[in-house]
């Protein structure tokens, strides 16, 4: 059935209101006389969280899971590295928050910090991927909470597999694949966008391909000095072996696929490797302005969606 309600997480960072954050419920029904309208807002126990990406207990849409009920929402804070669990299922037009781990746990359980996107894994359990270590330096890597409990079972990656920085994530598990992207060095990124930052590792380059089932770094693409690929999207066919990243520097989309799919004589490949090869597909070029930060914009290309028909 169509959706009739969304939700939306809401951040007062940087708007000199010092409220906590909170997760807005909003009326998507066209029939509603309450249409596009905020309904609810959960207001979160705590200040200065930064909630910053949302995601389901349980995942929908690769595993044909249909009776499977979407009931939890797992928030985790980019700032404060908490976590929170809202139960959506006993009432959906006004969730409540029913677990919350601390950012402590998260700093002596995992070493890790600044927490970024949610996925639920094939086996049920919930990962969330990160930024940087306690102290605000670059580390990547992920962090599972059990798919049940929801309770912090440690870090998800091998021991020595962390890469420099982190921050999307996305899976195809009929290819035992997962690709995620890099961040910021967080205690230099966070205090806002600085171009005498660029040059100077601040801003990751890397696009990283994981064994799924085995939890360890098979290749590694480095798509260039200050590049900054962030969201990394697959193509929704579950027997796809495709898809697209994009880079808020640089402003290039890349596409990456199995090797297989495609012949390696094009002239036009960025990179190629055993398994997984990438290319350069679209690239927005700078724009010169007058009063902005630069005098050259790049365009920030933040996040990109895929229709549902790829």
């Amino acid at each position: 059935p169509r959706e009739e309600i969304a939700y939306v997480p809401c951040t007062y960072r940087g708007t000199c209101i010092d409220e906590p954050d909170y997760l807005a419920t909003i009326d998507i029904n066209p029939r509603s006389p309450y249409y596009c309208q905020v309904i609810y807002r959960l207001p979160m126990p705590n200040r200065k969280d930064e909630l910053h990406s949302s995601g389901w207990s349980t995942n929908c849409t690769c595993f044909n899971n249909y009776p499977v009920k979407r009931s939890k929402l797992i928030l985790p804070c980019l700032i404060s590295s908490r976590i929170y669990v809202v139960d959506v299922g006993s009432q959906c037009r006004a969730p409540r928050l029913c677990k919350m781990i601390e950012p402590v746990d998260v700093f002596w359980r995992c070493d890790k910090g600044y927490l970024c996107v949610v996925h639920s894994l094939p086996c049920g359990d919930i990962l969330i991927s990160n930024m940087g270590d306690p102290a605000g330096n670059g580390k990547g890597g992920f962090v599972v909470l059990d798919g049940e409990t929801f309770e912090l079972k440690g870090n998800w990656e091998i021991e020595g597999e962390a890469p420099p920085t982190g921050y999307d994530f996305w899976y195809q598990p009929r290819h035992n694949v997962l690709v995620s992207t890099a961040g910021v060095v967080v205690k230099r990124a966070a205090l806002g966008f600085n171009p005498n930052d660029l040059g100077k590792g601040v801003f990751g380059r890397r696009l990283n391909f994981w064994n799924l089932s085995c939890r360890t770094l098979t290749q590694c693409f480095d798509l260039g000095e200050d590049s900054l690929p962030l969201s990394v999207k697959f193509l929704h066919n579950p027997d796809a072996a495709e898809g697209y990243v994009s880079c808020a520097l640089s402003g290039v989309i890349y596409r990456f696929y199995k090797c297989e799919a495609r012949t390696l004589m094009v002239p036009v490949f960025l990179v190629q490797s055993d398994n997984w090869a990438v290319e350069e597909v679209i690239r927005i070029p700078d724009i010169e302005v007058t009063g902005w930060i630069m005098p050259k914009m790049p365009a920030f290309i933040v996040d990109l969606i895929i229709s549902m028909d790829d």
